[in-house]
């Protein structure tokens, strides 16, 4: 049958990557109609211009608490009768979700679950232990959320094995779908002697702040792109590292661009789409040394441990000794963001959706 969906209800938020990867994914597939719902916190002007831009793409905002936000379990079940809701007022063919909780929707149509990170991998990533008893009701509501979903994405192998090490699910209904970028859109200039990072500074995982305790000691200056206001608990400060806040997609690509080193010292990244647009602008990489870093840039970065800051100042300082070196990681990982393409990831999806669709057809007419 291979029958497109016609409309799409797509869950994003507009926190931290998944607001870029949802609207990279509603760009590269125009033929099809998105209503993105908003869950968390609202986006930003400029992330509202940016989805305005999408002629495809519809918006709706619920004030629900997303399932890791304090509070948050107690937001699910009304998340789900909204949702539900809105896939019968805009006719939904299929719902995308970009979390676990949600996916559990009684709405009669076909549901994909992308876990985009989760926050009891997150816990042991950076904590080195298991989340506390207080993460039980999340726990619960990933689980059904999984259990339910008629189809599971997540970016990488290494996403996968920690969702069922954490879980206890086989996950059998699964697909690995790497997300993409625009690769077009990367600029590339005269680079600049300068290590850039970017993400969500408050966040512990990204473990920027290796970054700023270890700036004053390296000869080219840190700058680091990214929201510094965490959604619930103030603001990080960082004393030595320059905090550029958070830019605009044309500004971050500018930045990259004239960048020659990109550091990512993360304990836990899922994927890492700044980092594909990193290596996309010709940086050099130096990344943490995780299984999901590995799996993506083995071969064309530098990985240091994530809790070792002599480790990262002697890395940098070798890199940034060494243009040569530079050079060649660069080309490296210019190379590499050649598998990381949009309208390979979008085809992908096209193709799952092509066949949620179909099966759900099937069933109706049985």
């Amino acid at each position: 049958m291979n029958g497109l969906p016609a409309t799409v209800l797509m869950t994003a938020d507009a926190v931290g990557g998944v607001w870029s990867y949802a609207l990279g994914l509603c760009a590269a597939l125009p033929e099809i109609r998105f209503v993105v719902a908003v869950l968390g916190p609202p986006p930003q002007p400029a992330q509202r211009v940016a989805a305005e831009r999408l002629a495809n793409l519809a918006l709706a905002e619920g004030r629900f608490r997303l399932e890791w936000m304090s509070g948050g379990p107690a937001d699910v079940a009304a998340s789900r009768r909204w949702l539900a809701a809105l896939a019968m007022r805009h006719g939904a063919d299929l719902v995308h979700v970009n979390g676990f909780a949600q996916a559990r929707l009684d709405c009669g149509v076909p549901v994909v679950a992308v876990g985009h990170s989760d926050v009891l991998s997150w816990w042991r990533a950076v904590h080195g232990c298991a989340a506390p008893p207080e993460w039980g009701a999340y726990r619960g509501h990933v689980v059904d959320g999984l259990c339910a979903a008629d189809r599971i994405v997540v970016p990488s192998h290494a996403a996968l094995a920690d969702l069922r090490r954490q879980y206890g699910l086989p996950l059998t209904h699964v697909a690995v779908i790497a997300n993409g970028i625009d690769l077009a859109a990367a600029a590339r200039r005269s680079k600049r002697p300068v290590v850039m990072a970017a993400g969500r500074i408050w966040d512990a995982a990204k473990n920027l702040v290796l970054l700023d305790r270890i700036a004053p000691d390296l000869a080219w200056p840190v700058e680091i792109a990214g929201d510094a206001a965490h959604p619930e608990q103030g603001v990080v400060r960082f004393r030595h590292a320059r905090l550029l806040g958070l830019l605009n997609p044309a500004a971050l690509r500018r930045r990259l661009a004239a960048a020659a080193i990109f550091a990512a010292p993360a304990f836990y990244e899922p994927f890492g789409l700044t980092i594909v647009e990193a290596a996309a602008s010709g940086c050099a990489l130096a990344l943490g040394d995780i299984a999901s870093l590995r799996e993506n840039w083995d071969g064309a970065a530098v990985f240091l441990p994530p809790g070792d800051g002599a480790a990262w100042r002697a890395g940098l300082d070798r890199l940034i000794a060494d243009a040569s070196e530079r050079r060649r990681l660069a080309a490296a990982a210019r190379a590499r963001a050649e598998r990381f393409a949009l309208a390979e990831s979008a085809a992908r999806y096209r193709a799952l959706y092509c066949d949620l669709h179909d099966v759900a057809a099937r069933r109706r007419s049985a």
